[in-house]
């Protein structure tokens, strides 16, 4: 066990090439770094951080990890939402972990308990290379920077030929894939109304699909909380005779009876929600029955000590867990850490155009991937660094407090 020791400075990156993304260092004075990441609104965040979160943080002992995730929850005085203050403490509870983990000499998933398997499977959500990045819509054809002639151009595709999406990711062992073809249709009645004839193209990738791999896919839809319940419960319904694996954040978040309803109307899996932040929040969704798999994102829920805590109640109801990742690479490295820990793991998400470009200019290494599958990524901590290019890019900007 690594000796007390001091947290004696917190770093804030951001870059403008990736603008929605904030990157938490936090070095102790034996000169171990930990890192930490979240997305949406970085200026926000990294104020919270320097101006709240550093004077109560520099000079504490980085090891009591519990304590410092309710001391941060109470300066940011909330339990209930995605904003500004739980987006920052799941990106420092994140640097404290992987801090921990490093000081110890240990990768992370064993400082939270060990393997629970030897590999996760993964699922492709079929962004392109700009989605979440650099994003101006909802989907639609052409409000995306748009790259078809690149091999994974995964949105574009599953708009214009899902079969054959589908066969490509077989032939890379990928089983599962989450694609979200009804997104065009909301911004004309700001999802209160679909038509049939909308319906019947929405589904479109999904008879593609069946046509060209049979069952050997799943598929997963992501709807992104965008329509009303009638309008989810139609869509659904279309859907269901593909068999889809699940239908994820059907209606907004903010309704858990809402929820309970469309899932009392299902015969295939509910998800939610990568929107929902802590464990209080998650209570009451188990509780009113809402959801079939429970998916949380780690750099937002509260980072991976909160993260950790939902899984765990997400299997005393008898539910399976799968992180969510459509962040950035550090977050994926944690998920990958946690999916192999936790028991009730169903299966992880990724983005193969992510992995291939932008994930890797930012870090040195991502864990290893064969056949469909995570294995257990290899060192302390997460397993990964930033790459030296990114911390000498002249665009990079630093915020420091520090003893």
């Amino acid at each position: 066990m690594a000796n007390s020791s001091r947290i004696t400075q917190i770093e804030t990156l951001t870059h403008p090439d990736y603008p929605k993304l904030v990157w938490i260092n936090l070095t102790s004075d034996d000169g171990v770094t930990g890192h930490g990441e979240t997305s949406f609104g970085p200026e926000a965040v990294e104020a919270f951080i320097h101006n709240d979160v550093a004077p109560y943080l520099l000079g504490r002992n980085p090891d009591q990890l519990d304590r410092h995730w309710r001391e941060i929850n109470r300066l940011g005085m909330t339990h209930r939402s995605r904003g500004v203050e739980m987006r920052a403490l799941s990106g420092v509870d994140m640097a404290l972990w992987d801090l921990f983990a490093r000081r110890n000499r240990m990768p992370l998933y064993q400082v939270l308990g060990g393997l629970t398997r030897e590999k996760i499977r993964v699922y492709n959500t079929c962004a392109g290379y700009s989605y979440g990045v650099k994003r101006s819509g909802l989907g639609e054809p052409g409000s995306i920077d748009y790259r078809p002639e690149q091999p994974y151009e995964d949105q574009h595709a599953f708009m214009t030929d899902a079969g054959k999406l589908a066969e490509d990711l077989l032939n890379e062992g990928i089983t599962a894939m989450k694609i979200w073809p009804f997104d065009q249709f909301v911004g004309k009645t700001n999802g209160q109304y679909i038509s049939l004839e909308e319906v019947d193209e929405g589904v479109e990738p999904f008879r593609k699909i069946r046509a060209a791999v049979g069952d050997q896919m799943d598929i997963a839809l992501e709807m992104h909380s965008l329509w009303n319940l009638p309008s989810a419960i139609r869509i659904a319904k279309a859907v269901e005779p593909y068999q889809p694996m699940w239908y994820e954040d059907p209606v907004r978040m903010d309704n858990i009876d809402t929820l309970a309803d469309f899932r009392k109307q299902m015969r295939e899996p509910v998800t939610a929600s990568e929107m929902v932040s802590t464990r209080w929040q998650f209570r009451e969704m188990f509780e009113r029955k809402g959801m079939d798999i429970c998916m949380f994102d780690i750099c937002w829920v509260g980072g991976i000590s909160e993260a950790k805590r939902v899984a765990s109640m997400a299997e005393a109801y008898n539910l399976p867990a799968a992180p969510h990742d459509c962040v950035g690479p550090i977050t994926l490295m944690f998920s990958i850490h946690l999916s192999l820990n936790m028991p009730n793991a169903f299966l992880q998400e990724t983005v193969r155009a992510y992995n291939a470009t932008w994930y890797s200019e930012i870090v040195q290494r991502l864990a290893p991937m064969e056949d469909g599958y995570f294995l257990p990524p290899e060192g302390d901590g997460i397993g990964t660094e930033f790459q030296p290019s990114f911390l000498t890019d002249s665009n990079l900007i630093r915020e420091v407090s520090a003893l």
